[in-house]
């Protein structure tokens, strides 16, 4: 199935987490673990590239031993493991934040920001942490969020009442939104809860690969992708290979070079994980 010639020439393995690496309980399985270790000792570097907070990533990245800057928030932020460092980060402007707090306490809508380390929420917007798909994240509440409006790097604006966060999207409108990324979308595990997301425009993560590999000096064609959702389209873009499992969406699968026939329940990964290892040792 594999290309063991093209697989013999990968340097980097970057992997979506959630649907991708862990299966729906959030766990890496343990062959995935082995595999990766053998790997690492050939050489080949991992990094992930996933929705959620760096927070929730550094304990995943601790469990298969990872050191490299991890991309969170779908680009908006490639981070050090070990320190402070990032080697991007997009926050938000300040009186972006600020507008956007107004409207959801005008409009009675839960809001939250997204910070590297962990998500803010107020009295107002109690409610958050149940209905936020944001895996693995560390949710604090705060008084005010006073204190938080100049290193977000996301703002989450959530509710069941699909008009009224149609409305407040459309409230975010020019000249706020210049700079920025709108994204208003249902949530696939909360039934009947709708998300508006704001990101500073430019992140993505196929521009945080970019980024990353740029960073480790390594080549766009010597890198292999997994992935299965929508965020992960632009990384589907890379000149290197490109894997989906059997539970990824149809667009991803037709930008795929390969379609592993399991799941991310399945340990779909290990069948790459074997071939990329057969190819090494070749």
């Amino acid at each position: 199935m594999f290309d063991l010639t093209r697989l013999k020439e990968i340097e980097l393995v970057l992997f979506d987490v959630d649907g991708t690496l862990v299966n729906d309980e959030g766990e890496i399985g343990e062959q995935t673990k082995q595999l990766i270790m053998e790997i690492k000792k050939l050489g080949v570097l991992f990094s992930f590239a996933s929705g959620r907070l760096h927070s929730a990533l550094v304990p995943l990245a601790e469990e298969l031993k990872i050191h490299l800057p991890l991309i969170s928030l779908d680009g908006s932020s490639i981070k050090s493991i070990s320190s402070q460092y990032y080697v991007y980060r997009s926050f938000l402007k300040e009186s972006q934040v600020k507008k956007a707090i107004d409207l959801s306490e005008k409009y009675l809508v839960n809001i939250a920001l997204c910070h590297a380390e962990a998500i803010y929420f107020t009295e107002q917007s109690l409610v958050i942490p149940k209905l936020m798909d944001k895996f693995g994240a560390v949710y604090q509440a705060v008084d005010s969020y006073d204190d938080y409006t100049n290193t977000t790097l996301e703002i989450v604006f959530a509710g069941d009442n699909r008009r009224t966060v149609e409305f407040v999207r459309d409230k975010l409108s020019f000249p706020f939104t210049l700079g920025t990324s709108v994204s208003f979308f249902r949530s696939q595990s909360h039934e009947g809860i709708y998300y508006l997301e704001v990101r500073r425009s430019g992140s993505s993560k196929g521009k945080a690969m970019h980024r990353l590999i740029k960073h480790l000096n390594v080549k766009e064609v010597k890198t292999a992708v997994l992935g299965d959702w929508y965020n992960d389209l632009s990384m589907f873009e890379s000149k290197g290979i490109k894997v989906a499992l059997q539970n990824a969406i149809p667009e991803i699968k037709k930008a795929a070079d390969y379609i592993i026939p399991k799941t991310n329940n399945e340990e779909g990964v290990v069948e790459f994980l074997e071939a990329l290892l057969k190819a090494k040792l070749s």
